[in-house]
């Protein structure tokens, strides 16, 4: 097995997120320059050494961005130092020299929620944002000049308005008193669609109108309980499935934070044109024949999964990136009026694709028959038995781990570690009976599945009994604390990222504007905190109440800057677990929030966890 450097795996990508512009004579990307990802722009026909980079922050790196409608400008969004009070700024492509500037000089506390295209107003941006702090206003924005107008005011984050292609705010799609999601005509009066709650905790996104306005796009349920897309006739009230597949889910990942599109959509026409479900390996649907076309073009170039995907406003000229477990976000730019195609970028060439670990779609049941799917990725040029293990759960919880290249799971089995990754009750993906399965199983059944996976490769040999280690971040986090306490005498270490110490305190201590979406998901999974039988419930769930258990040793992170879970949730453990005499490493970044995304910082973090695993795993 070939040791491949930490920095090696962890480091920025030389190149990501590749768009091109929409008149197809740039294109932009995301590059490492002062220690910080920027945005870069060169020619078609140029390389990175022609490219200029057009942006300069100093303090966290530009992780996405977006083309205008005018190919002059390209927006971004920032915070500071994690706090996830974004603002939208503005970069001149005809003065890359100059300092973006800020679109939306919000107050702290406020924050840019949603930046969507205004096809029928050239030049502008429809933007979401709560200058007003528990009030979320959409306003649209002049690019070059600044200049904004109030579209509809007095929206908050259980929902909001739904412009029509000519920006009246007719529909209204959110949450209402009783849980349930609607998507509402508000000038009839009328419930063109309605969802449960439960099983929607993130909501029925991705939601968009037509461009005609004549119908509505969502994700909703099957009769046997699969998430499709569907098309709804506004007027008639008709139901179109427009992608889905007999047990598999569409993918919404991308709805919650940075990974692959949920859908595609055409930039010449506004329509939505493919579709990504979930699986061993994700699938993408196409909806329309033209895109099909497209899609079994680019399909030829790589033996991924389509991932990053944009055109001119033609759409000749294709700009598509690959996901793959080994060989990350290689990047093509396809001519579909030629057929030409050439690769563009290949992000990680330091990296060796067969010196990586295959990350396979595995599927265990759980000890109560519910059949659990996860990802497994097992060491290279080592027997596969009697490995140390890490349980390495993902956030949410109403997330899902997807097959991709992951640094941190590549380091571990370069280390030697087996990792599975389970989708446990309550991960998105899967199907409404997999979801409500979840409904107050926090530290009950939910923690059994992570248990019952490890328990899975222990049966089968692969795994040592006695070197067995859990971990995550956010929700992962928490999972890592109750390993500790729920199954004191099972794991024999627990690393903790940003993860929940007490139940009620990280519901509580979320920011006000927040709360009331919490129906669907916190409530309805944890419970209410101000209801006294279930703040008991929560209490005997938190794994700060069961702290005399803890046995193993623990590595805690935390960023200060948390605006979901706050450092008080980490600082509170630590001190608990100090006063015990329990070892305890606690990494605190003051310059960062829900997790740890400065080079330095993840540096920093996954030294710690090598370090740690080592002596307490003996990888």
């Amino acid at each position: 097995m070939t040791v491949v450097p930490l920095e090696t795996f962890l480091a920025d990508p030389l190149f990501s997120k590749a768009t091109i512009s929409p008149d197809g004579k740039r294109l932009a990307y995301l590059s490492p320059r002062n220690g910080r990802t920027q945005v870069w722009v060169r020619g078609l026909d140029q390389e990175h050494d022609e490219a200029v980079c057009v942006t300069d922050d100093r303090r966290r790196g530009i992780k996405s961005y977006q083309w205008t409608d005018d190919p002059r400008w390209l927006l971004y969004r920032q915070d500071t130092d994690g706090n996830e009070d974004w603002h939208l700024f503005r970069v001149d492509l005809d003065a890359p020299d100059a300092p973006a500037v800020d679109l939306t000089p919000l107050a702290p506390g406020s924050r840019v929620l949603e930046v969507l295209p205004a096809p029928r107003h050239p030049g502008r941006v429809v933007v979401t944002m709560n200058p007003r702090v528990l009030h979320f206003d959409t306003f649209l924005v002049d690019v070059a000049s600044g200049e904004q107008e109030l579209l509809v005011e007095g929206g908050s984050i259980m929902g909001g308005a739904v412009l029509t292609p000519d920006l009246e705010p007719r529909y209204w799609v959110g949450q209402t008193d009783d849980g349930a999601w609607e998507f509402r005509d508000t000038d009839a009066d009328r419930v063109i669609h309605r969802a449960g709650g439960p099983e929607n905790p993130n909501g029925i996104t991705p939601v968009r109108l037509t461009p005609d306005g004549a119908a509505v796009v969502l994700a909703d349920h099957s009769p046997a309980g699969d998430l499709e897309l569907v098309r709804i006739d506004i007027a008639t009230g008709s139901r179109t499935v427009l992608a889905g597949i007999p047990g598999r889910s569409l993918c919404r990942m991308s709805t919650i934070t940075a990974f692959p599109p949920s859908t595609y959509v055409s930039r010449k026409t506004g329509e939505v044109i493919g579709a990504r479900f979930v699986g061993d390996r994700p699938t993408i649907v196409p909806i329309t024949p033209e895109f099909a076309e497209v899609l079994t073009a680019l399909e030829k170039l790589s033996d991924g999964v389509l991932n990053e995907l944009s055109s001119d406003a033609d759409e000749r000229f294709w700009v598509a990136s690959f996901t793959h477990d080994r060989e990350p976000d290689l990047t093509y730019l396809y001519d579909h009026l030629t057929g030409d195609s050439r690769l563009l970028l290949r992000p990680r060439p330091d990296l060796e694709p067969d010196a990586l670990a295959r990350m396979q779609g595995v599927t265990y049941t759980a000890r109560d028959g519910l059949p659990i799917h996860a990802f497994l990725t097992l060491p290279v040029g080592v027997p596969h038995e009697d490995l140390p293990l890490v349980v390495y759960v993902h956030g949410g919880p109403w997330a899902n781990d997807v097959w991709r290249f992951d640094p941190g799971v590549q380091l571990l089995a370069n280390r030697g570690y087996a990792v599975i990754q389970p989708n446990f009750r309550g991960s998105d993906g899967y199907g409404r009976r997999h979801m409500t399965a979840a409904i107050k199983q926090l530290a009950g059944d939910m923690h059994n599945d992570l248990v019952d996976a490890a328990e899975w490769l222990v049966g089968q040999g692969v795994v040592d009994p006695t070197r067995i280690a859990i971990m995550g971040a956010s929700y992962g986090g928490y999972s890592a604390l109750v390993g500790a306490t729920v199954t004191p005498d099972y794991f024999a270490t627990a690393i903790d990222i940003v993860g929940i110490s007490s139940l009620p305190n990280c519901i509580t201590s979320m920011p006000e504007f927040v709360r009331p979406v919490l129906l669907n998901n916190w409530m309805t999974y944890a419970g209410d905190p101000k209801e006294p039988t279930d703040l008991a419930d929560m209490l005997a769930r938190s794994p700060i109440t069961m702290v005399d258990k803890i046995r193993i040793p623990m590595l805690i992170a935390q960023g200060a800057k948390d605006a979901r879970v706050v450092q008080a949730e980490s600082d509170n453990m630590v001190a608990a677990l100090r006063e015990r005499d329990i070892p305890v490493e606690y990494l605190l970044a003051g310059d960062e929030g829900h997790g740890f995304q400065n080079p330095e910082n993840v540096l920093w973090l996954w030294r710690s966890i090598e370090r740690h695993l080592a002596e307490h795993l003996g990888g």
